[in-house]
C-alpha cells in the first residue's frame, strides 16, 4: 500500500451468478492494490463456494426469493471493516489499476466516486482473459462521460450508478446507507445519489478506474421487475417529486401497463408471461 492510499473493503452482492463472481474475484486477484477484504452477500439459490485468494474474504448468506438490493448492500457494509468502501456489482471485473485509482481519489476526496464501466460482448471474459482484450472490447456508457485520467465532477445526481462506486464508511453512515424502503429492483441507487447531492456530497467520475461489465441476458424494458419498479417509482416520487427510471415507465405506458397522471401511477394491467419473455434480449446495456 502506497502513500495516500487506503486499501478498500470491496463489497459485492450475488444472486445466481457464480461465473460472473469468479471473474470479479480474478480481477481482484490481479489488482495492483490488494483489497483489505472482499465481502460478499450471497442471495443465490445454491450457496457460493469460497474461492482461494490472497486476501480475506467473507461470504454472508441472505435467504430471499427476491432481489433486495438496498438491504443487501447495507448488509455488506455492516459485515465489512474498512474505512473506505468500494462497491462492485458481481458482473463487474475491476482491471489492474481500478482499485488503486479509486482508492487514491477517495483518499483525496470525501465524495461519491464512480468508476468507468465498460460493457463487454457475449464472447468476452469467458474463461481466461487478457486485460488488453477487455479494454479493446469494452464499450463506454453513452450517457456518462469519463475523463481519460483525473476526475470530473458530475452535477446530475441521476447519473450516479451503483455498478462500481466508492465512498468513505463515515460518509456512507452519515447518509444513512441505502434506503431499505426501496424493496427489490429499481431506484434505490438513484435515491442514494439524490440524497448524497442534497447533503452536499460531490459526485465524481474517476478516469482510468476501469471495470468491465460482463455480458448477460437483459430485459428491455425489465418487465420481470414490473411490480418492484412501479412500487419504487411511487416511493421515489413521494420523496423527490419527480419520476425515476423515466424510460422504463414510458415503455410500460406504451405497452398499456400503466398510466401516469397528476403525479400518480395507475396500474392498468400486469405484463403477460409472453410479454416478459419477449422483452428478454442479449444486450451490452446497463442492467
Amino acid at each position: 500500500m502506497g502513500t495516500g492510499v487506503i486499501a478498500p473493503s470491496v463489497l459485492t452482492i450475488v444472486r445466481n451468478r457464480p461465473g460472473h463472481f469468479a471473474q470479479l474475484v480474478e480481477g481482484l486477484r490481479r489488482s495492483s492494490l490488494r483489497p483489505q477484504e472482499l465481502i460478499v452477500v450471497d442471495m443465490s439459490d445454491v450457496a457460493l463456494a469460497t474461492p482461494v485468494v490472497n486476501f480475506p474474504i467473507k461470504i454472508v448468506r441472505l435467504a430471499t426469493d427476491g432481489l433486495p438490493l438496498a438491504a443487501a448492500r447495507n448488509q455488506a457494509v455492516a459485515a465489512s471493516t474498512g474505512e473506505h468502501l468500494l462497491f462492485l456489482d458481481v458482473d463487474c471485473i475491476p482491471l489492474h489499476t481500478c482499485l488503486m485509482t479509486m482508492s487514491a481519489a477517495l483518499f483525496r476526496h470525501d465524495a461519491l466516486l464512480c468508476a468507468d464501466v465498460r460493457y463487454l460482448g457475449p464472447k468476452d471474459a469467458r474463461g481466461d482473459w487478457r486485460e488488453e482484450d477487455l479494454i479493446a472490447a469494452g464499450v463506454p456508457h453513452p450517457a456518462r462521460a469519463f475523463p481519460a485520467e483525473g476526475i470530473r465532477r458530475e452535477f446530475n445526481p441521476g447519473l450516479f450508478w451503483s455498478l462500481a462506486f466508492a465512498i468513505r464508511r463515515l460518509r456512507f453512515t452519515q447518509l444513512g446507507g441505502f434506503d431499505e424502503r426501496f424493496c427489490g429492483y429499481g431506484a434505490e441507487d438513484t435515491d442514494f445519489g439524490f440524497r448524497s447531492d442534497a447533503a452536499g456530497v460531490p459526485l465524481l467520475f474517476v478516469g482510468g478506474a476501469v471495470a468491465c461489465h460482463q455480458h448477460h441476458a437483459n430485459y428491455e424494458p425489465p418487465l420481470q421487475h414490473f411490480a418492484d419498479i412501479v412500487r419504487n417509482a411511487r416511493l421515489f416520487h413521494e420523496i423527490w417529486d419527480r419520476w425515476p427510471m423515466q424510460g422504463w415507465l414510458d415503455s410500460f405506458a406504451a405497452l398499456g401497463l400503466i398510466s401516469v397522471t397528476n403525479g400518480t401511477i395507475i396500474v392498468r394491467r400486469q405484463p403477460t408471461a409472453a410479454e416478459v419473455q419477449a422483452s428478454c434480449l442479449l444486450s451490452t446495456s446497463d442492467d
